[in-house]
């Protein structure tokens, strides 16, 4: 069932929220049951945990995005919307929203990932658009991040078929600008999906999310040349934590672009010559992963005290705490910690992670 304009319009506003990450998005969500109460509360939650000054988004910057959404004929979906991939409506925490150009129906078929290095060889490029013609041909729809070198290679490869690519910078920003043509291809035949809103330009903050989209959208991530330190590895690892599986291309020594998979390898990716490789993983039974934690408000949260609230940051550090150590450490429901944890962010004293943990 659609959700009602009014509580569509509350979810976009509530992740453009100050401090409003994927888990304080969930995290409001659970407790208050809808983004219209949970925008009524934020302010007073951020008094509560120390925070001065809140000011919630205006309205104005809102309607104002999505006019501009509607000028670059975009479609906005939000969380719980009926469009909103499968895929990623189960990820811990979901992604609050996308923009998208083009065939959203891409989004809930069956997709790999193919990623790599942006300065690839000739080979790595023929390779990444051999692998995405035989997956398109195979059924799967192929994603990947728009960026130079593997990237390009493997959306040209698929166009025919289905490719899905995911901006760091809003649905509109055509980078990097050489890519410009096969962006518009693109958006034409297959679907562009970005996080960032309307007109914003990429940074370098953005591309760890937009890999999370990537991984998050595919059932498996391909990658065929990397280097160690690159965001190719960073979408593997996020894959892994997905529960994805993680192919690897594997490639000469002698080149630094093959390191990244050859690691990969040695940590137990799948080595991937061929579609036949990722047909063989996908038909072997998985390990079953464990089932999602129960929502942490379960009666729409506890209230909490400030002393309670000074209490649970004493608790935490650098290194991630999970909630419920905190809760045995207090001997406290894990309702009122998870209440003073989601209070403790939106004021900035603490940074809630998935999976129910927090840090410093």
């Amino acid at each position: 069932m659609s959700l009602p304009e009014a509580e569509r319009f509350a979810r976009l506003r509530l992740a453009r929220a100050d401090r409003i990450g994927p888990v304080s998005f969930q995290q409001l969500l659970d407790r208050f049951g809808t983004a219209v109460r949970a925008l009524d509360a934020l302010p007073d939650l951020v008094r509560k945990g120390g925070g001065h000054g809140y000011t919630l988004p205006d309205h104005s910057r809102i309607e104002a995005e999505l006019a501009a959404g509607a000028r670059a004929g975009a479609t906005l979906l939000v969380l719980g919307d009926p469009d909103f991939p499968a895929m990623l409506a189960a990820l811990d925490p979901p992604p609050p929203l996308l923009w998208t150009r083009g065939d959203v129906a891409l989004l809930d078929r069956e997709s790999v990932a193919v990623v790599g290095a942006r300065i690839a060889s000739a080979g790595g490029q023929r390779i990444a658009r051999g692998l995405a013609q035989q997956l398109g041909e195979a059924g799967f729809v192929v994603v990947s991040g728009l960026a130079r070198g593997i990237d390009a290679a493997a959306h040209a490869g698929s166009l025919a078929t289905g490719t899905v690519a995911v901006l760091g910078g809003g649905v509109d920003d055509v980078y990097p600008p050489d890519n410009a043509s096969l962006y518009d291809q693109i958006a034409q035949q297959g679907c562009i999906v970005s996080e960032s809103p309307m007109g914003a330009r990429a940074q370098a903050r953005d591309f760890p999310r937009r890999n999370r989209i990537i991984s998050g959208l595919s059932r498996g991530v391909i990658v065929v040349e990397a280097e160690l330190r690159s965001g190719s590895l960073i979408t593997a690892r996020l894959a892994g934590e997905q529960g994805r599986d993680v192919f690897a291309v594997p490639g000469s020594p002698l080149d630094p672009r093959s390191k990244g998979p050859n690691e990969l390898l040695r940590q137990g990716a799948i080595l991937c010559e061929g579609i036949d490789d990722v047909r063989r993983a996908f038909e072997t039974l998985r390990t079953l992963r464990e089932p999602p934690a129960d929502p942490p408000f379960p009666d729409g949260g506890d209230d909490v005290d400030a002393a309670f609230l000074d209490r649970v940051a004493a608790l935490l550090s650098p290194t991630p705490t999970p909630r419920d150590e905190i809760a045995r450490a207090l001997n406290a429901p894990i309702g009122a910690v998870a209440a003073a944890l989601l209070e403790l962010s939106l004021a900035g004293r603490a940074t809630l992670l998935p999976g129910g943990s927090a840090s410093t």
